[in-house]
């Protein structure tokens, strides 16, 4: 149950500080840089979880596009991004987290010196999943996104599970004594699957209380309970905008019991159009769907490794750099051919 440390996965952190009138926000993130062309798969965690969620799975990523880079972002009142003063009621709308998620992506470019943003995979889990949607919809990062991966949320079924959230949190430890201890209950808990991923996210998860009294001393740094104002923002309206953004579209499940009416159609229709006119399913404006029923609700962190193998085969079939455009025929009667 050791922890393992961050820079396992990746080659750096970075604090990003956005100064407004009121407030400073210093957003943190973990960065493995893509080399030449590649493309930078970027990371959204779900509410409560934080940037190391998808530490294993980027381990996975590389092993099989080891060029590629890995952004992973802390949300604010996440990890180890910081606000100052420190705000009573933390403003978790879906348009403050879609405005910091570009944000992120545009002081990595400055911090890095990069020209221009690489070619960009957005990847989202749950909230995260509702995130990259919303900024897809939104297009403020131009043609740079190739196109979105969606974790386990759909609208229909987040809106639903949101009804018994209250329960489910009343129920869980309300700190442990270690973070062994923290680690120990995520697996035996089967709240994630894979201990090697629970044993790298979970410490970021958690916070040393030092006035605390009971032996209980190590507490979740992020109150889920007080989200609760935002909870229904984050997911109204995400299956239309999913459907209608531009870009790939992946939507990766741990069971279809989850769709919702307006994607089990959108799939259906996805299905035809790819069936019969071949290659058109993107454009379409439909989506790729893969399901995992042996995963959790983490599914990135449970099965890592067969997540990787969906989102580097989405991003190789989304990959503008490999399309190969036929001669133009102007072209062809220049050069002295027959057409």
């Amino acid at each position: 149950m050791d922890p393992i440390p961050w820079t396992t996965y990746f080659e750096r952190e970075l604090f990003l500080e956005t100064t407004s009138e009121s407030t400073t926000i210093v957003q943190h993130a973990y960065l493995t840089s893509p080399v030449g062309t590649a493309p930078l798969f970027v990371m959204h965690h779900g509410a409560g979880s934080s940037g190391l969620s998808f530490a294993a799975l980027t381990a996975e990523i590389r092993k099989r596009l080891p060029s590629a880079g890995v952004l992973s972002l802390d949300a604010r009142g996440h990890g180890s991004t910081t606000i100052t003063p420190g705000q009573e009621i933390l403003d978790l709308s879906l348009e403050t987290l879609s405005r910091d998620f570009v944000n992120v992506l545009d002081k990595t470019k400055t911090q890095m010196g990069w020209q221009q943003l690489p070619p960009l995979i957005l990847v989202g889990h749950s909230l995260g999943g509702a995130v990259v949607t919303d900024v897809a919809k939104g297009g403020k990062l131009g043609n740079s996104v190739l196109g979105y991966a969606v974790l386990d949320v759909v609208e229909g079924s987040a809106i639903e599970a949101l009804q018994t959230m209250q329960t489910y949190l009343s129920t869980r430890p309300a700190g442990f004594p270690s973070l062994e201890s923290g680690i120990d209950w995520h697996i035996r808990s089967r709240t994630i699957r894979n201990s090697i991923s629970a044993r790298t996210s979970v410490p970021s998860l958690l916070k040393h209380d030092l006035d605390m009294r009971s032996s209980r001393c190590w507490t979740w740094k992020t109150n889920l309970a007080a989200t609760q104002p935002f909870w229904e923002g984050w997911f109204i309206g995400l299956s239309k905008k999913f459907l209608e953004a531009r870009g790939g579209k992946l939507l990766l499940l741990a069971g279809t019991d989850r769709l919702d009416k307006e994607l089990t159609i959108g799939q259906m229709q996805g299905i035809y159009s790819w069936s019969i006119l071949d290659l058109t399913l993107t454009r379409a404006g439909k989506y790729a769907l893969q399901v995992f029923p042996e995963a959790g609700h983490f599914v990135h962190e449970d099965l890592p490794e067969k997540t990787a193998m969906v989102i580097v085969d989405f991003y190789k079939r989304n990959d503008r750099s490999a399309l190969v455009l036929p001669p133009k025929v102007s072209d062809m009667l220049r050069a002295g051919k027959k057409v």
